[in-house]
């Protein structure tokens, strides 16, 4: 599939790389009536943390420098500070992986340092086929295993699929906790019905339970409207973060073109696919071929053609300088680069690629503990680099 195209496998980074911010060449004069001619010259160290990772594909932060990272594969690896890469945690839940599915995303709950509890995505394996679950779990003091496995949410129905799962996590800032789910590729219709869990962003609490203020949890909602729903008409989000504004935000892949990122707000319709900027792989019009329709959601920005934005990350610190502070930052499969968008009163400005020497699918984006960027390359055998500031 478009989007979804392998690239050709490249050698291991050395340690460390410098990597020009812009490439000059192509972009200089448009830059140049953009920002200031200082801004030209900002670089980038690229630090390999750990590599050998089998298609990396989640990442996050736990205590004293440490990370988990997930594996597509179905491996969960626990990351020293130094990099030195753990055996996988055992007590993960069984992972259907396969195509595009397995082990996805891994988010630590807020309170980590009190509960250790974390957690997961993947896909869930069921009568039908296969589904995005989500778990919580707590490490165990070691870091060797899971314990008090729970699966707080399967998405239904399951479907024969091994495309479009989603399953992005992200713990809002009243401790509820939002899913992003896939349409399955072959069920793009559902994402327009309240009734099911296909092309929508669900929102529960830790426990598993709905929250009474979810838009369809209440007393005259849709008939049939299921009350874990927060939004609908996605395609296919793998990347979501909370931005400034509290709000979440999110980029989800298009087909041919029309890749989104999207501010979502409770019970409104995002569009998949009645309305939409791309096109069918090969050509030709998806539906009627329309881009907006009267209670539909327009995207804040799009790509055409797809780049498959994946992971998202507003960075909050300076440790880059007042220009970047701020900005949202995702990467791109099927190009190779992280993209770094500009915030202007809560609207996009320019856009730059950056890490295109690199010459890896961008995965994830993450913020650490120490203001950097962090990110995992989606490789057979993957690297998570943290990226330094300057020369």
């Amino acid at each position: 599939m478009h989007a979804h195209s392998s690239l050709c496998q490249t050698d291991h980074l050395p340690r460390v790389q410098r990597i020009p911010v812009f490439r000059r060449a192509a972009v200089a004069g448009l830059i140049a009536a953009l920002a200031p001619l200082s801004a030209l010259a900002v670089e980038l160290r690229a630090e390999v943390v750990s590599k050998g990772l089998e298609h990396p594909w989640g990442l996050t932060f736990i205590d004293q420098g440490r990370m988990l990272v997930t594996e597509r594969p179905g491996r969960l690896r626990l990351v020293q500070p130094d990099g030195t890469l753990g055996e996988p945690i055992q007590g993960v839940p069984q992972v259907d992986a396969g195509g595009q599915g397995g082990l996805h995303d891994v988010v630590a709950d807020s309170r980590f340092q009190d509960n250790r509890t974390i957690y997961l995505c993947y896909a869930e394996a069921g009568p039908g086929g296969n589904s995005t679950a989500m778990a919580s779990a707590r490490l165990a003091e070691d870091g060797r295993r899971l314990e008090q496995v729970k699966v707080l949410f399967s998405q239904r129905p399951k479907v024969r699929s091994s495309a479009h799962f989603g399953c992005r996590i992200v713990e809002a800032k009243d401790g509820t906790l939002f899913l992003t789910l896939g349409e399955r590729f072959s069920r793009k219709e559902d994402a327009q019905s309240l009734d099911n869990h296909l092309g929508k962003i669900i929102r529960v609490k830790k426990d598993g339970s709905v929250p009474p203020d979810n838009p369809f949890a209440g007393t005259g909602k849709p008939a049939g409207a299921l009350p874990e729903i927060w939004s609908y008409g996605h395609r296919n989000i793998q990347g979501a973060a909370l931005g400034p504004d509290g709000k979440l935000w999110i980029v989800e892949h298009g087909p041919q073109g029309g890749d989104e990122v999207n501010r979502i707000e409770p019970g409104k319709n995002y569009g998949w696919p009645v309305i939409t900027y791309g096109e069918n792989y090969g050509g030709g019009k998806i539906g009627a071929g329309i881009t907006s329709k009267p209670g539909m959601e327009q995207p804040l920005h799009y790509w055409t053609p797809s780049i498959a934005p994946s992971g998202l990350v507003f960075l909050k610190s300076a440790r880059y300088g007042q220009p970047w502070q701020g900005s949202l930052f995702t990467g791109s499969l099927k190009f190779s680069y992280l993209a770094r968008l500009e915030m202007r009163d809560a609207k996009m400005g320019r856009e730059d690629k950056l890490l295109q020497d690199l010459k890896q699918r961008i995965r994830d984006v993450r913020e650490g503990p120490d203001g950097l960027l962090y990110v995992l390359t989606d490789e057979s055998r993957g690297q998570l680099i943290r990226l330094r500031p300057g020369t």
